[in-house]
């Protein structure tokens, strides 16, 4: 299995002897040792959750690197994180979704915060596996608990990803930024129940309906 390690907060370094990985498509900076690459697009088993999206415009590429060496991955100076995933599953933007192991199942759900709050409907990727996957962010990411008996709400803007067993609903009205007299518009937060990890980070993301 590959080893992923940060070097700094915005690069990725993944050693590999033999193994692959999927990565964004162009977010290779450097590698070393021999190296196969090969872009994938459309369908296929294990990257559903990176096909393109046909009714919303969204396109996401990947491509798979195979080898014995070490590749390193970064995207517009993004702070990165890495999560490890124990059987569990992982829900995360696919704008954020920088690698993962090969071996993870990777696929769709259709709750997209972003579309959600924007009446779209866009999809969420989901990464499902024994292995690790690299998420992105505008600036540190922080991973927030979320207890049996104390649920978390969080503006859509500032959603990244979630993981564990973690149930979210949205909820419209008000905004942090509307709540402090910032904005107007209609608004939605997402609230998270359960067991698990939020992350977040420091940085909203634009976003299309209203102040959310």
């Amino acid at each position: 299995m590959a080893t992923f390690r940060l070097q700094g907060s915005r690069v990725l370094a993944v050693d590999m002897t033999g193994d692959s990985v999927k990565a964004k498509n162009g977010s290779m900076v450097a590698y070393d040792g021999r190296m196969a690459f090969k872009k994938m697009t459309g369908g296929g088993e294990g990257i559903r959750g990176m096909v393109t999206r046909r009714l919303t415009g969204e396109e996401m590429t990947v491509m798979e690197v195979k080898g014995q060496g070490t590749c390193w991955f970064a995207d517009r100076a993004s702070e990165i994180s890495v999560v490890n995933l124990r059987g569990d599953k992982l829900f995360v933007e696919s704008s954020n979704l920088l690698c993962t192991d090969a071996g993870l199942r990777t696929g769709t759900s259709f709750t997209g915060v972003r579309g959600t709050s924007q009446g779209n409907g866009l999809f969420t990727t989901t990464v499902e596996g024994h292995g690790q996957a690299a998420i992105m962010s505008e600036g540190p990411a922080v991973a927030l608990r979320v207890g049996r008996d104390h649920p978390l709400t969080v503006d859509p803007g500032a959603y990244i990803a979630h993981q564990g067993n973690v149930r979210q609903s949205f909820q419209s009205g008000v905004t942090f930024r509307t709540f402090m007299g910032e904005g107007g518009g209609e608004a939605f937060q997402i609230r998270f129940e359960g067991d698990g990890l939020v992350y977040v980070q420091p940085s909203e993301r634009n976003t299309i309906a209203g102040d959310v």
